[in-house]
C-alpha cells in the first residue's frame, strides 16, 4: 500500500518536472527463507515507462540521467519530512535544459521553503531561481584550489549572463539575465 502511495505521489511531482506519460512502480519478489535479513524477506525494486506505450523496465536500465535527475527530485520532494536535514544536488539538472530545467529550478526552490538546499548547476534557467548565488572556480595543475564567493545581485546578473552566453557576454545576455 505505501508503495502504490509512493508511486502516485511521485507521478504527480513529475507531471510538474515535464515528464507527464511517466508510469513508476513498486515491484515486491519475496526472497527465500535463508535470504531473509536485516534488509528484510523481500526484493523492492522500481520500475519505469518513461514514454506512453512503452512498457515497465528497472529504473536503472530505462532511465536516462535527466530522467533520473527529476525523478530523484521527484522523491526528494515527496519524502522530505521537514527534519531540518540539507539536501544537497550536485547537477540534478543533467540533460535537461528550457522548460525543464526552470521546472527543476521552481521544484528546488518549493523544497528549499522547508530545508536548507545546495545546488551545483550550470544552467541559468535553475541558478536564477535560488535565493543566494555562490559562485565556485578551481585553479591549478599541481595542486587545485577550490574557491567560493558569494555573488551580489550586480555580480550575480553577470554571472547569469555568462551563463547563458559563454565567454563572450553579450548586451542581450545581460538584459535577459
Amino acid at each position: 500500500k505505501a508503495a502504490a502511495q509512493l508511486c502516485k505521489a511521485v507521478m504527480k511531482e513529475l507531471k510538474a518536472l515535464k515528464m507527464v506519460s511517466t508510469q513508476l512502480r513498486v515491484t515486491q519478489v519475496e526472497l527465500h527463507q535463508q535470504s531473509w535479513g536485516e534488509g528484510g524477506m523481500h526484493q523492492v525494486s522500481f520500475e519505469v515507462a518513461t514514454n506512453a506505450g512503452m512498457p515497465f523496465g528497472a529504473l536503472s536500465k530505462v532511465a536516462s540521467g535527466g530522467e533520473l535527475s527529476r525523478l530523484l527530485l521527484a522523491m526528494k520532494v515527496v519524502l522530505h519530512t521537514g527534519d531540518g536535514l540539507t539536501s544537497i544536488f550536485d547537477e540534478i539538472d543533467t540533460g535537461t535544459g528550457g522548460a525543464v530545467a526552470e521546472a527543476i529550478g521552481l521544484r528546488l526552490k518549493q523544497l528549499a521553503k522547508a530545508t536548507q538546499v545546495l545546488v551545483v548547476t550550470h544552467l541559468p534557467q535553475v541558478a536564477a531561481l535560488a535565493s543566494h548565488h555562490l559562485f565556485i572556480s578551481k585553479a591549478g595543475t599541481k595542486q587545485v584550489i577550490t574557491d567560493v564567493k558569494p555573488l551580489d545581485d550586480a555580480t550575480r546578473r553577470e554571472e547569469l549572463a555568462r551563463m547563458l552566453s559563454g565567454a563572450t557576454i553579450t548586451d542581450e545576455a545581460r538584459k535577459t539575465a
